[in-house]
């Protein structure tokens, strides 16, 4: 039995992240929602709280029932966690004077406590909160403090049970990874059994055992995340897997050829559909970003559902989801980001089950288990891309004209790239077709001609994003090349902005 600890998540933005250190630490985690707590499950080590957006005396702020974990698990509140446990027992929680947001410092540490072992006084930490804990429970110590905040962190008396203001689940917050250390392996007791084999073994032994002898289908995109999960599931079911790898017509240049030459190599059964007219004809004078989505995703439905009905006794449909699909399709108050096409509509339409072998891991980790399957790394470093393909990086209306201009101006600076070494540098890549024209000149001619940019980020999740501080002899190199080979470009910009504000694509 893999032995986990449960995130409840209240709807924080780095609650995910709280995950990812956990995982770090090779331990495995669940990330559920606040109100639904596995509580039959034997496997549960120890429990998390995360943030969230709310305070804990909002009417819709979320509430639970902790009285059938306590005692029973260690808990670690963070943030609203720990306000919410003094709060619902007792202690004062209220607006802070200004808002906690940033690098702060533990003026004063119980060294002795468990939660604080091999962290020091003036360690940094990472506020950010609008409330503060001004008193807590009679049953209840403080532990750690802050020159403004009095209750960093605290324990119950005799009970395992913390809370800290701060997020140690975040980059700025020094000595993070340590207090998660200390909670999952010594105050929990993990074996930090968990890692991409491991996870290989359960999951394909839990395969085996939910599919059975039944026959499955699975949509291709030439990405890492479905190629993985399709490697995975032949190697739990073999010959019962079907995969379906559609061409919508916005793939990179030469795509779609070099994805199923890559596929039959690995000994995959794949179907490749050439489906682009239709996609374009459905797309003509289309340009609100959201809609070329929703037609896209529609078109995938339909052009997979046509295919996958020409395979005898299918009762599963696959698909190779992971964590922040998830997380940016639906978060837990509601709000959608942006829709996925790989999370939803397939399922009901074809009166398929779902199957989903990745949903819980995080892009680093379908990586490793890539590599722990053998998968040639060029198709495990492959950065991302969107499933509407480069239909969300040009913007405006959808031609065959300007994805054949976008393709070629797209394949020079992926190509760049790898020539220059920093291919793997980069977490994504890409360039954007511009609604814009501007004035050139070539030779002796006056030019009027379309504008581009290119856009590469650093990331380790997706979740947060950074512009790639690419070297000015490279976009040199590459503005030039696209200009002078790609008819119809003239000028060439570098998108500097990141994620937040930003989103990685423009679409």
């Amino acid at each position: 039995m893999q032995e986990k600890i449960i995130i409840l998540d209240f709807g924080s933005q780095t609650t995910q992240l709280i995950g990812r250190r956990v995982r770090e630490l090779n331990t495995y985690c669940e990330i559920v929602p606040y109100n639904k707590f596995p509580h039959d499950d034997p496997s549960v080590i120890g429990v998390i709280l995360s943030g969230s957006p709310f305070s804990v005396y909002d009417e819709k702020a979320f509430k639970v029932d902790l009285s059938k974990i306590r005692g029973r698990l260690p808990i670690l509140g963070i943030c609203y966690g720990a306000q919410f446990m003094a709060y619902t027992n007792g202690g004062t929680v209220e607006p802070a004077g200004t808002r906690e947001y940033g690098r702060a410092h533990l003026a004063k540490i119980d060294e002795s406590n468990p939660l604080f072992k091999d962290i020091t006084p003036g360690s940094q930490v990472w506020m950010s909160h609008g409330d503060t804990i001004t008193s807590i429970p009679g049953n209840f110590h403080p532990i750690a403090s802050t020159d403004s905040v009095a209750i960093a962190a605290y324990q119950a008396n005799d009970e395992k049970l913390w809370g800290v203001q701060f997020h140690p689940e975040v980059y700025h917050t020094e000595d993070g990874t340590q207090l998660l250390k200390n909670f999952v392996v010594d105050i929990c007791g993990s074996k930090q059994d968990w890692d991409a084999a491991s996870f290989i073994d359960t999951t394909v032994a839990a395969l085996r055992e939910q599919l059975g002898d039944d026959k499955v289908v699975l949509g291709l995109s030439g990405g890492v995340d479905s190629s993985v999960a399709a490697v995975l599931l032949n190697r739990a079911i073999g010959k019962n897997l079907t995969c379906i790898f559609v061409d919508h017509g916005m793939l990179r240049k030469d795509e779609f050829k070099n994805v199923l030459r890559d596929y039959e190599g690995l000994g995959l059964n794949v179907i490749g559909v050439d489906a682009s007219e239709e996609f374009f004809t459905n797309l003509k004078g289309v340009t609100e970003p959201e809609r070329k989505r929703k037609i896209i995703g529609k078109g995938f439905i339909d052009v997979f559902d046509r295919e996958a009905h020409k395979v005898k006794d299918v009762k599963w449909l696959a698909q190779g989801t992971i964590y922040p699909d998830c997380i940016e399709s639906l978060s837990i108050t509601g709000t959608v980001i942006k829709s996925h096409h790989n999370v939803g509509g397939l399922p009901e339409k074809m009166n398929l089950k779902l199957c989903e072998p990745l949903r819980l891991l995080f892009k680093d980790e379908v990586r490793a288990v890539g590599r722990q399957l053998g998968m040639p790394e060029h198709l495990i470093k492959r950065h991302p891309f969107p499933g509407p393909g480069l239909a969300v990086r040009i913007l405006g209306d959808i031609t065959p004209e300007k994805v054949a201009v976008l393709q070629e101006a797209d394949d020079i600076f992926i190509q760049g790239l790898r020539d220059w070494g920093l291919y793997d540098q980069v977490w994504q890549a890409g360039v954007i077709l511009l609604p814009v024209q501007s004035v050139g000149v070539m030779g002796d001619e006056r030019t009027y001609e379309r504008a581009v940019a290119l856009r590469a980020v650093t990331s380790t999740d997706a979740m947060t994003a950074d512009w790639a501080r690419l070297p000015y002899d490279f976009l040199a190199k590459v503005s030039n090349d696209i200009i002078n080979k790609v008819k119809g470009v003239n000028r060439v910009t570098y998108d500097i902005s990141s994620k937040p504000p930003a989103t990685i694509e423009w679409e």
